[in-house]
């Protein structure tokens, strides 16, 4: 399947299901790269602990446990400053308090990332997202949309950090359609800053040891297993980014799977 189809039918989802209008994507912006630390700096390593049942577990599974204790070490370490990576529905990412400031110009290092790169928020519930954004579409279009592999770029509320992202007055939210995800941000109870595990410019993540190089610069690894079939290129692109920002209009901003 090629990009350009799933996102023809999002496109068309949103436009009949609320009558927007196609507006204007958003503009590239440039900004100073920060370099990723060097390997001789390194933290001793990453913890890494495996999901149980291919990332998606049961209530009333024997293997819950081991599902619990992998939420509450991810937990612990967001808690206190660290940047975990974990699965998502579409790739594998790199996630950190969006309140710890500390922490977002950790990721923002370990990646190698322009500080004009927005992040975006990763949230638990459909209802957070009224916290945190100024909401221009109907609460059913949320609904249809999140859980899933979108962001869906809105105007932020004076709810979050100011050191995040602070060039934009938007912000992308992201809800994962990811069981380990939806526990994760719910548990943790406060929005999540999310980008994609890898240096800047490289290749997403499919799996773990796509990212090993980065592993010690972060705090705690969790393996969820693959993610997609790891043989299209289609499977690396990430979210598809949908600007809602605007009331009455609607744009593409980038093509995912």
């Amino acid at each position: 399947m090629s990009p350009a189809q799933p996102c023809t039918g999002l496109r068309a989802a949103v436009a009949a299901g609320v009558g927007l209008s196609k507006g204007p994507t958003g503009s590239a912006r440039s900004g100073r790269l920060l370099r990723p630390p060097s390997p001789a700096l390194a933290a001793p390593g990453a913890r890494l602990l495996r999901l149980p049942g291919n990332g998606a577990v049961q209530a009333a599974s024997p293997e819950r446990a081991g599902w619990t204790e992998a939420l509450r070490a991810a937990v612990a370490e967001l808690r206190a400053g660290a940047v975990v990576a974990v699965p998502t529905d579409t790739l594998y990412g790199l996630a950190c308090s969006a309140s710890c400031s500390t922490a977002l110009d950790a990721v923002y290092r370990l990646k190698g990332r322009s500080e004009t790169k927005p992040l975006a928020v990763c949230l638990g519930r459909v209802a957070d997202v009224y916290r945190y954004c100024q909401v221009r579409v109907p609460e059913e279009l949320l609904k249809d949309l999140l859980p899933g592999p979108v962001t869906l770029v809105m105007e932020r509320s004076e709810e979050l950090n100011k050191d995040l992202n602070p060039f934009t007055p938007l912000v992308g939210i992201r809800i994962p359609d990811h069981a380990f995800m939806l526990d994760l941000a719910q548990m943790f109870g406060g929005p999540l800053a999310l980008t994609s595990a890898n240096l800047s410019s490289q290749a997403s993540s499919l799996n773990v040891e796509d990212f090993q190089d980065l592993w010690p610069h972060l705090s705690l690894v969790i393996d969820g297993g693959p993610i997609g079939d790891g043989q299209s290129p289609e499977c690396r692109l990430g979210s598809t980014v949908v600007d809602l920002s605007v009331s009455g209009k609607f744009g593409i901003i980038r093509p995912g799977w």
